[in-house]
C-alpha cells in the first residue's frame, strides 16, 4: 500500500494533516518533508488524523516525536487521533498515545 500526506487545511498556525497507507523507513521521509514545509511556513500546531494510516514502524514514530519536540520548541505541538488496530498498538506500546494526547475513539485530540 503507498503513503500519502493530505493537507486538510491550515487556520492560522495550527495545520490539520491526514495520513494514508504505511508509514515507514520508506516513506517517513515524506511526511518529514511535508512537516518541515508547515513549521516552515509559520505552523506550530499539526493535528494529524491517522483513521487511514495501516501500518507505523520505528521510523514513523520517530517522525512524529521530532515534530512534536520542533513544535513544542516553538510553543506548540502535534497531536494524534483517529488510529486503530496495529498503529493503536503501536501508540499504546510506545507510550505516544498518552505524550501526544491520541483518542482513538473520538478521533477527537483530549
Amino acid at each position: 500500500m503507498t503513503f500519502s500526506v493530505t493537507y486538510a487545511e491550515r487556520d492560522g498556525d495550527t495545520a490539520r494533516l491526514r495520513l494514508s497507507g504505511e508509514l515507514d523507513l520508506s516513506t517517513a521521509a515524506e511526511l518529514n518533508a511535508v512537516l518541515d514545509r508547515l513549521a516552515a511556513a509559520g505552523a506550530h500546531r499539526f493535528l494529524v488524523d491517522l483513521s487511514d494510516l495501516t501500518f507505523c514502524d520505528s521510523t514513523g514514530i520517530a517522525a512524529f516525536v521530532r515534530a512534536d519536540n520542533r513544535a513544542a520548541a516553538r510553543g506548540g505541538w502535534l497531536r494524534l487521533t483517529g488510529a486503530t488496530g496495529r498503529v493503536h498498538r503501536v501508540l499504546q506500546v510506545t507510550g505516544l498515545a498518552e505524550v501526544l494526547r491520541h483518542d482513538s475513539d473520538t478521533g477527537n485530540p483530549v
